[in-house]
């Protein structure tokens, strides 16, 4: 292969195979920052995955790290030597401004790096810039007041999904090789099913990186979003470097090619919102968990019915936690004008609930997360649609209307309440999985187009045991991805 056509195909390599390449020098860490750089340049103006780009920071990173590998060739080079990532715009870059997404916060670059970024910047990755998120991450769609909206590579006027909403767009389009998420009831998965990609929410504490503001009920995890189960595991290696989660004492890319034993599989469409929301599965969402069946019984799993009964007390609890961060925000009244319907009615309705009302939830949750826990101990794994509907167009959730002129506004634009439904009714199967602090991976095994990466994507979500993160991966890549 001559030099120009590999180095015009550097995005088409797993991540795996270039973090080889980087290693081993067969391309520089200036060589890929500047073709990342370029294909963001190039196709963000259509597809607004980034908020911010730190191109010239990037590359001065780059150089910094090719002078290294050269001055010291004996030297082990870290992990992700050279590798470029975006953090989505709720996590501090140091001396990159923080937006989360909201137009009623100050732009001040943050001081130092939050966790998340310190752990991959300390294994050597190199950050590109920030990516699309909703206002503080509260959605499962990446649109706000202050950047476009993040758009579905797969079809331009569909949302990305959310909150890592941008981060998963731009790793499906080949604007980076993989990037980390941030999961608190779905956020790493829901876009990842959208966009046609594997993510995995580790287990609560896997992760010491995780990082949230004002998450009582220990919701939140950070970790991949990812083409391959391999380019996943090698992303989660960093991320759990120092947690308890290690598979037995091995790396996860390590074990990630080992076929798992047969298991026991119970699926299910049962979900803690159907009391309050009421909702039928898109046909392509039981197509895709049709699929899903079909490989892992061909992989040899016993994939069995499996009823679960929920507590129909969930919603009201998952809400009041899910919205108590953004009652504490620190907001200046007459900025408040500025935040969303949704956000500005959350925090209305946190700000006057009280201390008992959170607490009297929180032990609901950890109830809730018990009785969850004793009912899936009867299978190794849980399947359910990753979604329930197929990618929504842009503005669909808030009835603006803004996504490819064809979808009028709607007489529920400014409905926090409407909007909050639609979410819960287009993912009903995600936030107890945060509730209950389990591991989950959301797999792409369908395409409505009756092809591969035709259509658009619809996935199945797996839900592990406690520690099980290495088997979900496990399983993953046995189902051929």
């Amino acid at each position: 292969m001559s030099a120009p056509h590999r180095l015009a195909d550097i995005h088409r390599l797993p991540a795996v195979q270039l973090s080889a390449a980087l290693r081993s020098g067969e391309l520089s860490a200036r060589e890929v920052t500047a073709h990342f750089l370029a294909r963001i340049e190039e196709s963000n103006p259509r597809l607004g995955a980034f908020i911010t780009v730190t191109g010239p920071r990037a590359m001065a990173e780059a150089a910094a790290a090719d002078l290294f590998a050269r001055r010291h060739p004996d030297q082990p080079l870290p992990a992700l030597h050279g590798m470029p990532v975006a953090f989505k715009d709720l996590t501090d870059v140091a001396g990159v401004v923080t937006t989360h997404g909201s137009a009623a916060l100050d732009r001040r670059p943050a001081p130092v790096d939050g966790a998340l970024a310190a752990a991959l910047r300390g294994a050597g990755a190199i950050s590109v810039g920030k990516t699309q998120v909703p206002e503080f991450g509260l959605t499962a769609y990446s649109e706000n007041r202050i950047a476009p909206p993040s758009r579905n590579p797969f079809a331009l006027s569909r949302s990305s999904g959310g909150s890592s909403g941008g981060s998963a767009a731009a790793v499906a389009a080949g604007l980076v090789p993989f990037a980390p998420g941030t999961d608190g009831g779905g956020s790493i998965r829901i876009p990842a099913a959208a966009c046609g990609l594997l993510g995995l929410k580790p287990g609560r504490g896997v992760v010491p990186a995780g990082e949230s503001s004002g998450d009582p009920a220990g919701l939140v995890v950070a970790g991949p979003l990812a083409r391959s189960a391999a380019d996943a595991a090698l992303l989660l290696d960093v991320l759990a470097s120092n947690g308890p989660g290690r598979p037995d004492d091995a790396s996860y890319l390590d074990v990630v090619g080992r076929a798992p034993a047969p298991l026991r599989i119970g699926v299910s469409l049962d979900s803690p919102w159907a009391g309050i929301f009421p909702f039928t599965p898109d046909p392509e969402a039981l197509d895709a968990l049709d699929a899903g069946v079909r490989l892992l019984t061909g992989a040899g799993h016993d994939v069995v019915e499996a009823e679960i009964r929920y507590d129909n007390r969930y919603p009201d609890a998952f809400t009041t936690a899910w919205t108590a961060g953004v009652g504490a925000a620190r907001i200046a009244p007459h900025r408040e004008v500025l935040l969303t319907p949704l956000t500005r009615t959350f925090r209305r309705r946190a700000q006057q609930r009280s201390a008992a009302k959170l607490n009297e939830c929180l032990a609901f949750l950890r109830q809730f997360e018990r009785d969850t826990l004793a009912q899936y101990s009867a299978w190794d794994l849980i399947l359910t649609p990753a979604l329930a509907q197929t990618p929504r167009p842009v503005g669909w959730f808030t009835g603006t209307g803004h996504g490819d002129g064809r979808w009028p506004a709607s007489e529920w634009a400014g409905d926090a309440d409407g909007d909050y439904r639609r979410q819960c009714e287009f993912a009903p199967w995600s936030s107890m999985v945060n509730v209950c602090g389990l591991p989950a991976i959301s797999v792409p095994v369908h395409w409505t187009g009756g092809g591969p990466r035709t259509g658009l994507p619809m996935g199945i979500q797996l839900i592990g045991r406690p520690g099980s993160e290495a088997l979900l991966l496990q399983v993953a890549a046995q189902l051929g991805f």
